[in-house]
């Protein structure tokens, strides 16, 4: 019998749970709503015991979450979210609550590096070395690897936290950041977009002034990203980007913003290649998780 690896991607808004091995290989999925802590995870470790019991086995557990949280396998707070805005989660341990449940080893991560983790082994980051991965939603995060690991440091990146210019004449919106005010979430966040708009992005059409300005913020941070990582590619993924619409916008400002400085034939000629939709979709999130729980196994 193959052995069975479990995968949550911990969402602000929701969770994914799913069992199997790979893209090809999912033998169960289930969503449910991102409500408090213990009942939340609970719901997380009965998917999991009934999946086992009907697989005969379960390996290990791969865990990508919102944050901040702690990826420190040293640290005493490894497996915590950790300053979280999202109430009530706050000094969670997600992962030790899940492993000690279970009994299964567990993988931890950003859930941007998770997603990452799945593009780099079953979608558009295949054979890449070096990528930014970033998910625009409900919040907005950064992650990927560096010299084909993983990025972590004093913790993880927190790209949507990076600063931007704002000019407050073209757009007055102070921003939604509880901690920031116009950072790039805070500017460019679905709900960011919505609170700026007065309706939910989804509802506006494509010729609305919102895109374009959206496409301006995205565009800045990836600058920014690209003159200090040199990322190989960068894929864009999450509910806003799922408007196929501002890829075009957004590749169109990437290009004058950088104004022909960094001289990259992926750049100049081939950007439609290297500013890319996730290849997995929606499931590079929960697909990664699984990947993390493979490497917690070695």
């Amino acid at each position: 019998m193959s052995e069975l690896y479990g995968g949550i991607e911990a969402g602000g808004t929701k969770f994914v749970c799913a069992v199997g091995t790979g893209p090809d290989d999912i033998r169960a999925e289930v969503r449910f709503p991102t409500e408090e802590p213990e009942q939340t995870m609970a719901q997380a470790v009965a998917f999991f015991a009934e999946q086992r019991r009907k697989e005969g086995g379960l390996t290990a557990v791969g865990i990508s979450a919102f944050g901040p949280i702690d990826p420190n396998p040293e640290s005493p707070t490894f497996g915590y979210i950790t300053t979280t805005p999202k109430a009530g989660w706050a000094n969670t341990d997600l992962a030790g609550t899940i492993g000690r449940a279970l009994g299964v080893p567990v993988g931890f991560d950003t859930d941007v590096n998770g997603a990452a983790l799945g593009e780099w082994r079953w979608g558009a980051a295949q054979g890449l070395r070096n990528f930014v991965y970033f998910t625009v939603g409900t919040g907005i995060g950064g992650g990927g690897m560096v010299n084909g690991r993983l990025m972590h440091g004093l913790i993880h990146p927190e790209m949507g936290h990076m600063r931007l210019p704002r000019n407050p004449e073209q757009d007055p919106f102070a921003g939604s950041c509880p901690y920031h005010g116009d950072c790039f979430e805070g500017l460019a966040a679905g709900p960011a977009i919505g609170k700026r708009w007065g309706q939910p992005a989804e509802t506006l059409p494509p010729d609305h002034p919102a895109w374009d300005l959206e496409a301006h913020y995205l565009a800045m941070a990836l600058h920014n990203v690209i003159t200090v990582l040199s990322p190989e590619r960068i894929i864009m993924g999450g509910g806003v980007m799922g408007q196929a619409h501002i890829f075009p916008l957004l590749r169109q400002k990437v290009q004058q913003s950088l104004n022909g400085y960094v001289q990259a034939a992926a750049i100049l000629h081939n950007i439609d290649d290297f500013i890319v939709p996730p290849g997995l979709g929606s499931l590079a999130g929960v697909l990664g998780s699984i990947a993390l729980a493979q490497q917690a196994v070695g």
